[in-house]
């Protein structure tokens, strides 16, 4: 489309409730960039795997103009296929058109979701979830607690051996038999709200701390913040920072992100910090798109702080890389003969936030690691949030490629920079048992492991 040309929004007159919710969320100058070239299918995993035009991003916007221009109704077929979508965007760079396809799905989830009937007890678990347990910091405290009784009590271990377990869905079970050690004190009670930097420091930088990430990932915040501060940075962690509204985005709770979104963009812009830090591509994803998520807010301050946030996101890697002092990393002891490295994409990471070398750069600063890239590392392991949680089949699939090309690199580690990413490879070595010892981990634990005890006065000069 022609640069400055805006197109109307047809004139047509909706009988379908749905349809007429769509037709004022969808962008329709998004809708209408799409050219139809198809650049975009190749790209997309849900078309790899079905050979369908519905499956594609350009099926999909096909799918959803049809509805915007009164051509069709938007059947539970319809809504199907929305949520069959993974959302991990990598159709956006392949895109010659630029087309938002990731707003233009999370805007179809968001008029689906206005008018979805859910059962009760769903209904009910996603009003906890998305309005109780996600926004709220003493909530999440009380999960990460319960769910650590549940594995350090013997209740974990009860559940198993008396086949309670069985009740449940086989891909719950396979989820479940992987979860890491949750606990109640995430990274501020363990390490305060500020860690100095090791030497001079470069930049004030705060942490995103995230809501599960720092209730089942809490080791990875804290590794984190101590990998931050080798690389010269000083750390703060703003205590009023909430979920960052990922998960409510993907499940078409947009009124929900934007107010989580407002609360974020004020608690790190009174901390008046250089850059903000995110550790899970997925989160920060969103973060770095504060700007769009608020930039119909009414209020012209909300606009501003929210564009000044999104322009300071970066990843923990990117950080370090491109600001940073690159610590020395030296191989561990028992990596003499095998310590092999792989790295899986985080989707959001690479296609989103736009960061794939650095990742790569910091791997290969590894003194004695052999770095090996894995075929198609940028394609979707079939996480994408919850997705391998709804869409159990699909995600299957898709894994199951994943962990084929993992096997032929014989790595002993394979890295990645988001934990949902994390727990599907975990669930992939699990699952597929490769023919070697193969372990899966953030990348942030990784080279906090193999910091050198020097590194303080060794760290590289860039």
């Amino acid at each position: 489309m022609a640069e400055g040309i805006v197109m109307k929004k047809p004139d047509v007159h909706h009988a379908n409730p749905l349809a007429r919710t769509l037709l004022n969320k969808l962008d329709y100058d998004q809708l209408t960039n799409c050219m139809r070239c198809g650049f975009c299918l190749p790209a997309c995993p849900t078309f790899r795997e079905t050979g369908l035009e519905p499956e594609s991003p350009r099926g999909r916007i096909a799918l959803m103009k049809a509805v915007a221009d009164g051509l069709m109704d938007p059947d539970q077929a319809f809504q199907d296929q929305m949520n069959h979508c993974l959302g991990c965007r990598a159709c956006e760079p392949a895109c010659p058109a630029d087309v938002k396809y990731g707003q233009l799905i999370e805007q179809a989830r968001d008029a689906i979701e206005d008018h979805a009937e859910h059962s009760l007890p769903v209904k009910g678990l996603r009003k906890i979830m998305f309005e109780g347990v996600f926004p709220s910091r003493s909530k999440l405290k009380l999960l990460g607690g319960s769910m650590r009784l549940y594995q350090k009590s013997g209740l974990q271990k009860l559940a198993r051996g008396t086949g309670i377990m069985k009740l449940f869905p086989r891909h719950l079970r396979e989820m479940e038999a992987i979860l890491p050690e949750s606990t109640s004190k995430g990274v501020v009670e363990q390490l305060g709200t500020f860690y100095p930097a090791k030497g001079e420091p470069i930049a004030r930088v705060a942490l995103f701390r995230g809501c599960i990430m720092d209730v089942m990932f809490a080791g990875t915040n804290v590794n984190t913040v101590k990998l931050l501060s080798e690389a010269g940075f000083d750390v703060v962690i703003p205590e009023t920072q909430v979920c960052c509204g990922a998960l409510h985005a993907h499940s078409g709770e947009m009124d929900g992100a934007r107010g989580l979104a407002r609360t974020n963009v004020a608690a790190f812009q009174s901390a008046g910090v250089d850059y903000i830090a995110s550790n899970a591509g997925g989160c920060g994803a969103l973060l770095v798109e504060y700007d769009h998520l608020l930039g119909e807010d009414d209020d012209p301050q909300v606009r501003e702080a929210a564009s000044w946030f999104a322009s300071r996101v970066k990843d923990v890697s990117q950080l370090i890389v491109e600001k940073g002092r690159i610590p020395a990393f030296a191989e561990l002891a028992s990596e003499a003969e095998h310590g092999t490295v792989t790295y899986q994409d985080s989707c959001h990471l690479r296609n989103v936030m736009k960061s794939s070398s650095a990742p790569r750069q910091l791997m290969k600063s590894v003194e004695g690691v052999s770095y090996v890239e894995m075929k198609e590392a940028d394609r979707c392991c079939g996480s994408a949030g919850i997705y391998n949680v709804t869409q159990p089949e699909m995600a299957g699939q898709i894994l199951a490629h994943k962990m084929a090309h993992a096997a032929n690199t014989q790595a002993r580690y394979m890295l990645t920079s988001n934990p949902g990413c994390l727990l599907q490879m975990k669930h992939g070595i699990k699952k597929h048992k490769p023919p070697f010892k193969m372990e899966a981990m953030h990348i942030v634990d990784y080279l906090h492991e193999r910091i050198a005890a020097s590194s303080g006065d060794a760290s590289k000069k860039r």
